[in-house]
């Protein structure tokens, strides 16, 4: 049987240097506004 794809993919590891400190902020930012939003939300629920 003949081998389907012979490209090999670079390997990822967690010493190759891609930084994703701006991944990891982005993220913490969206989840406090999700936070917030839903927070506020609730108050405004519990206020009527």
């Amino acid at each position: 049987m003949a081998k389907g794809n012979s490209k090999k993919r670079p390997q990822v590891t967690a010493d190759s240097g891609i930084n994703l400190k701006g991944t990891f902020i982005s993220v913490m930012l969206l989840g406090v506004f999700i936070l917030v939003l839903w927070f506020g939300l609730y108050a405004l629920f519990l206020s009527r």
